[in-house]
């Protein structure tokens, strides 16, 4: 009886079980030849494909986290924004995938028209130390701007100019969160476009207060046709959807 082939089912499986038969059925030894074709099909077939990160050393991810502290944030609320921000850096399986792709991360914090401040300049996340320094820092960052208006179409085009910093990293995303609409600066459609047009994906946390629709907003204005609205029910539920957002973006769905 001819065996079969321990690789029937894979998608190679017909090929390799071509030249799997040729062994031990008594064929002359100069078939042996084929069991080199053979390993090389195998080899072929099990191959996985290498991403991003560690396992070639270069950047799979560039993302700006843009925090609003526009006159809508009071103090407390900034502080759980903060500490939200540092307790996700923290998360191992985060800071597990910050690592494995080599993802660079900068924080801004925004509000009006002119108010965009770096925070956090780029930083290279490769060894977990770097993601339990950036973490650290981030929970001690002083609030940039007090009593300011709410312009997320100009930290948009703000965090777009970051992004042309680290133009080797594989994708491209802006992180914003946020728990008012826009009311001054550059209309968030056109900003959107200009991300879309650059290859950029927007996505947003929603920081939801009763009637303020800061969700519907942000889903039909501000991300875009390849981002994603993560709603947190208040500042004290902001760690939470940070967590979220962050597991998604750095482990995006593929196909």
């Amino acid at each position: 009886m001819i065996p079969r082939s321990p690789l029937a089912g894979l998608g190679c499986a017909p090929a390799f079980s071509r030249h799997y038969r040729l062994i031990g059925t008594g064929l002359p030894s100069h078939h042996a030849r084929m069991l080199h074709a053979c390993l090389s099909v195998l080899a072929a077939c099990l191959a996985i494909p290498a991403v991003a990160g560690v396992a070639d050393g270069s950047c799979d991810t560039a993302l700006v986290l843009a925090i609003d502290v526009s006159n809508s944030v009071d103090d407390e609320e900034y502080r759980l924004q903060i500490d939200g921000l540092a307790e996700a850096l923290a998360d191992p399986f985060i800071k597990e995938a910050l690592v494995d792709g080599q993802v660079a991360l900068t924080v801004m914090q925004w509000s009006g028209t002119t108010n965009q401040h770096v925070s956090i300049p780029w930083r290279r996340m490769t060894t977990p130390a770097d993601v339990t320094l950036l973490a650290e820092e981030a929970g001690t960052l002083p609030r940039a701007f007090i009593g300011s208006g709410t312009a997320p179409g100009d930290a948009v085009q703000r965090a777009l100019g970051l992004l042309a910093e680290v133009p080797d990293c594989r994708r491209h995303v802006i992180d914003v969160s946020g728990d008012g609409q826009r009311n001054m600066g550059m209309t968030t459609t056109v900003a959107r476009a200009a991300a879309e047009a650059d290859a950029v994906t927007v996505n947003a946390i929603a920081i939801e207060i009763t009637g303020n629709a800061v969700a519907f907003f942000f889903r039909h204005e501000l991300i875009t046709r390849d981002g994603f609205v993560v709603g947190a029910e208040g500042h004290r539920d902001y760690a939470r959807a940070l967590r979220l957002k962050l597991r998604r973006e750095l482990n995006p769905p593929v196909g």
